[in-house]
């Protein structure tokens, strides 16, 4: 299942930079997460790096983006793919 971030983000920007996969980026009063491109750190990292990062614990399960660990690593596949030359 995809991440998202919770209200309690404080906006610190400290997850833009951990993912791999470029999912965050800066909302109106919080950071975001796209769910087509979180993986939850699936083929890149054992943990999710947003969860790991962050002071407040704000990336949390998006109930509304639940995924197998075979479709992260199939999204994750063609995300890379995708940015093939």
């Amino acid at each position: 299942m995809a991440y998202m971030i919770s209200d309690d983000c404080i906006s610190c920007g400290a997850c833009e930079s951990e993912c791999p996969n470029q999912a965050i980026s800066e909302g109106e009063s919080v950071f975001i997460i796209d769910p087509a491109k979180c993986t939850e750190c699936v083929g890149s990292f054992s943990k999710q790096q947003c969860a790991e990062i962050c002071p407040i614990g704000a990336p949390v399960a998006d109930p509304n983006n639940i995924e197998s660990q075979e479709q992260l690593q199939s999204k994750w596949e063609k995300l890379r793919s995708s940015k093939a030359p």
